[in-house]
C-alpha cells in the first residue's frame, strides 16, 4: 500500500460488533464477518479504537496496561479446552449458560458484569487445561512470555490488584507500592504464586491468539486494521507502577481553559518525563509501537499535541486554570526586577491576594472571617490582605481544609468556592524556584487589571519572547519524538490534531508523514464572518477526514442540533437521503483517506436509527456513567450483510 492512494473505511468500538451467534459483546473474532461485509462495500480499512485491558474502566482511553490485550473480547466458546468442560462440568456448563441467557442483545452493554464472569469462566478453564497438560501449557506459555517481555511485569501487576480487590496500587501496602525490577522478577519467581501468574499470561496468549487469526483473516481480504494508541496511561495502570521513572507523578495531563470549559480540563493522567525516555532512547514506545504492529497497519496517535507540549497541571489542582505547558520557556526572576518589577509588584503579580471582604460576605462577621483565614492563609502585615500558607499546594488542599464549628456546611463550602477561584487569579505562574510562566488566562486577573499601560506593554514582550521560545522548543521535542519512533515501525502513523492552533504542529506532521484529522464540522474558517466550511478541496491530502469521532456527536445529533439555529422555513428533517448527502460530499475531500464511525453509516437505512440521535453516541465527555463506551450496533453483520441496498448506498459512497 502506498501514502498516495485514497481509501474509505469506518471506525467502530470493537464491544460494539454484533451478530446473531453473539449477541453479548462484540468479541476478537467477530472481526471477520464484519471484515467480509465492509468487503462487500468496498470499505477498505476497519479502525478500531483502542483493545488494551483497561481493568475495571470501562474507557478504553484508560489503559491498565500499554501492552495487554483486553480479556474481556475472547469468545470463550474458541478457548482450547471449551467443549470438554462444558460437557463434563455442570457448574461450569450452567454459569456459562446463565450468561448467555442473561446478556441478550442490548443497545448498551453491561461492562462490569461481562468482564467479572469472563475473568470467572477464563479461570475455570484455564484450570482444567493446567490440570489436563501441565507441561505442554507450561512449554506454549514460556513460549509466549519469551516473545512478549512485558507480560512477567504485566502478570505480577494484575495478581496484585487481584489481591488488593482491584484497588488502585497507590493505596497498597509500601512494599508493593514502589516495587524494583529485581523484586517483581522474585516475586514472578515465587512457586506459590506461580499459578496465579501464568493465568494472566494465559488469558493474553488467548487474546493475541484470537486477534491474531482475525487480523490475518482480514488481511486476506485485503482490507487494512488500523489501531488507535491512547497517548497518556492511566495512573493506576502496570506501566506507571513497574516503570516511575517515565512518569511526572507530581503533574497530571489535560487541557486550558476554553470556552466550553471555563477551568480548563484536567484528565487526570500523569505527564511524561520525555527527559528520562529519552535517556532510554524511547524503548518503552517504541515496544508499544512493535507490539501493536502485530496486528495493525495504521495508527492513530491520540492528543498528538501532547507530544510537542502537554498541559500539565499540579496534582494537587482540581481544575485545570494553574496548569502551565511542559516543556516550557519562562521569565527568569531577575529579568523582571530589571524590567521594573519590584519585588512587592512580582508578589502582586504571581500570588493570590485574597481580601478579608471576600469571607466577610459569606459570614457576615470580621472576627470569624479573619479566623477562617488564618487557617489556610497568611495575612500581610495590618493589611486586609491574605496570601496562601505555603502549605497549600492546590486547590485540593483549599477543598479539603477544615474550618470546624467556625461556620456551617453550606457556608464553608461558598467559602472554599471563593477561595478556588482566587488561586487561580494571578497573572505569573511561579513553576520552579525564581522561574515565571504565563496564566493562560492571565488577563482576567486581578493583579493584571490594576497595571499600568506601560507594565501591561512590557509584559506583552516578555509574552511575545516566551511564544517563540516555546515554538522552538516544542517543535525540537516532537522531531526528536517522532524520529525515534515513527520511523522505526513500518505502521501508517496518523494523529489526532484536533483544536491545535500552533504553527509547527502541522509543518513536523506533514515532515514525518503523519496524517493529520479533519473533523467536516469543525473544518471552518473560524475568523472569518459567518465562519464558512473549508471547501474539501483545500484539505490537506495527508489527512484522514471523517464525519464524527467517539467523542462528539452523531451526524444526525449534528443536524438537528444545528437545524433549530436556522430560519423555520429552511430547517429540514434529517433524512436517509440527507445522511447520504452529506457521507457522499464528505467522501469527495481532497483526504487521503475518509474513514467516517459505524453509527453514520447506519443512517442509510431508517430501521437502524435508535429512538434518540443521542442514544447513539459512543461517549459523552465530562460525563461518568455506564453510558459511556457500551454502545453495541442496533442491528447484526448477518442483517447488514444481506441489505443489497444498504451495500450499494455505501459503495456509492466509497467510489472517490
Amino acid at each position: 500500500m502506498t501514502k498516495q492512494k485514497k481509501l474509505t473505511g469506518v471506525v467502530v468500538p470493537l464491544g460494539a460488533l454484533y451478530t446473531k451467534s453473539n449477541q453479548i459483546i462484540g468479541e476478537y473474532p467477530d472481526l471477520i464477518p464484519f471484515a467480509n461485509f465492509c468487503k462487500s462495500c468496498n470499505l477498505e480499512l476497519i479502525q478500531l479504537l483502542p483493545v488494551n485491558d483497561t481493568g475495571t474502566q470501562s474507557s478504553p482511553y484508560s489503559g491498565l496496561s500499554a501492552f495487554a490485550l483486553h480479556p474481556i473480547y475472547i469468545r470463550l466458546c474458541q478457548v482450547p479446552g471449551f467443549s470438554t468442560l462444558y460437557s463434563t462440568n455442570p457448574d461450569f456448563k450452567n454459569q456459562y449458560d446463565e450468561f448467555e441467557k442473561n446478556n441478550k442483545y442490548t443497545a448498551r452493554y453491561d461492562y462490569d458484569n461481562i468482564l467479572n464472569t469472563k475473568i470467572s469462566l477464563l479461570q475455570k478453564l484455564y484450570n482444567q487445561t493446567e490440570e489436563a497438560d501441565s507441561e505442554g501449557l507450561e512449554k506454549e506459555l514460556q513460549k509466549f512470555i519469551n516473545a512478549n517481555g512485558w507480560v512477567k511485569t504485566y502478570a505480577v501487576y494484575k495478581n496484585l490488584k487481584w489481591k488488593y480487590i482491584q484497588a488502585s496500587w497507590k493505596s497498597w501496602d509500601k512494599e508493593d507500592q514502589n516495587m524494583s525490577e529485581q523484586a517483581i522478577t522474585a516475586l514472578w519467581n515465587k512457586e506459590e504464586l506461580k499459578k496465579d501468574h501464568l493465568f494472566y499470561v494465559w488469558c493474553q496468549l488467548i487474546a493475541a491468539n484470537q486477534f491474531s487469526y482475525a487480523v490475518e483473516e482480514v488481511h486476506k481480504l485485503g482490507i487494512l486494521l488500523k489501531g488507535d494508541m491512547p497517548i497518556l496511561m492511566n495512573e493506576d495502570s502496570c506501566d506507571t507502577w513497574s516503570l516511575p521513572q517515565y512518569f511526572n507523578q507530581n503533574l497530571r495531563a489535560g487541557a486550558p481553559a476554553d470556552g466550553e470549559n471555563p477551568t480548563g480540563q484536567n484528565w487526570g493522567f500523569p505527564t511524561y518525563n520525555w527527559k528520562n525516555l529519552k535517556t532510554d532512547n524511547y524503548s518503552w514506545w517504541i515496544s508499544r509501537l512493535k507490539t501493536v504492529s502485530n496486528y495493525y497497519d495504521a495508527y492513530r496517535l491520540d492528543h498528538i499535541l501532547g507530544f510537542f507540549r502537554i498541559w500539565s497541571i499540579p496534582q494537587r489542582d482540581c481544575n485545570a486554570l494553574n496548569g502551565h505547558t511542559e516543556p516550557f520557556a519562562a521569565i527568569k526572576r531577575d529579568d523582571l526586577l530589571k524590567a521594573g518589577f519590584d519585588p512587592d509588584r512580582l508578589r502582586w503579580l504571581s500570588q493570590p491576594h485574597i481580601p478579608t471582604y471576600v469571607i466577610e460576605e459569606v459570614t457576615w462577621n470580621h472576627d470569624v472571617a479573619h479566623r477562617i483565614l488564618e487557617l489556610i492563609c497568611n495575612r500581610i502585615g495590618q493589611e486586609e490582605l491574605w496570601l496562601f500558607k505555603d502549605s497549600i499546594k492546590g486547590s485540593q488542599d483549599i477543598w479539603d481544609a477544615d474550618f470546624g464549628d467556625l461556620c456551617d456546611g453550606d457556608a464553608a463550602y461558598r467559602i472554599k468556592d471563593k477561595l478556588v477561584n482566587y488561586w487561580s487569579n494571578r497573572t505569573l505562574l511561579e513553576v520552579e524556584k525564581n522561574k515565571f510562566v504565563f496564566m493562560w488566562t492571565y488577563g482576567q486577573s486581578t493583579s493584571y487589571q490594576s497595571l499600568n499601560e506601560t507594565e501591561k506593554e512590557t509584559l506583552a514582550e516578555f509574552y511575545e519572547q516566551l511564544n517563540k521560545k516555546n515554538e522552538k522548543l516544542w517543535k525540537k521535542q516532537a522531531e526528536e519524538i517522532f524520529t525515534a519512533i515513527t520511523e522505526r515501525i513500518k505502521m501508517i502513523p496518523c494523529g489526532e490534531d484536533l483544536g491545535v492552533g500552533i504553527k509547527c504542529v502541522p509543518e513536523v506532521m506533514k515532515k514525518q508523514n503523519i496524517l493529520g484529522l479533519r473533523v467536516v464540522r469543525w473544518c471552518r474558517y473560524w475568523d472569518k464572518d459567518k465562519q464558512p466550511y473549508v471547501p474539501f478541496g483545500k484539505y490537506e491530502p495527508l489527512s484522514v477526514t471523517t464525519t464524527s469521532v467517539h467523542d462528539s456527536s452523531t451526524i444526525r445529533q449534528w443536524w438537528e442540533e444545528n437545524q433549530s439555529e436556522l430560519e423555520e422555513e429552511k430547517r429540514e428533517e434529517f433524512s436517509e437521503d440527507i445522511a447520504f448527502d452529506i457521507l457522499k460530499n464528505c467522501s469527495e475531500s481532497a483526504s487521503m483517506w475518509y474513514i467516517p464511525p459505524m453509527q453514520d453509516f447506519l443512517y442509510l437505512n431508517k430501521k437502524y436509527w435508535l429512538e434518540t440521535a443521542e442514544e447513539e453516541r459512543i461517549n459523552i465527555p465530562g460525563t461518568v456513567t455506564k453510558f459511556n463506551w457500551t454502545y453495541r450496533m442496533p442491528v447484526s453483520i448477518e442483517e447488514l450483510s444481506g441489505d443489497s441496498d444498504f451495500i450499494k448506498s455505501i459503495k456509492e459512497i466509497c467510489k472517490r
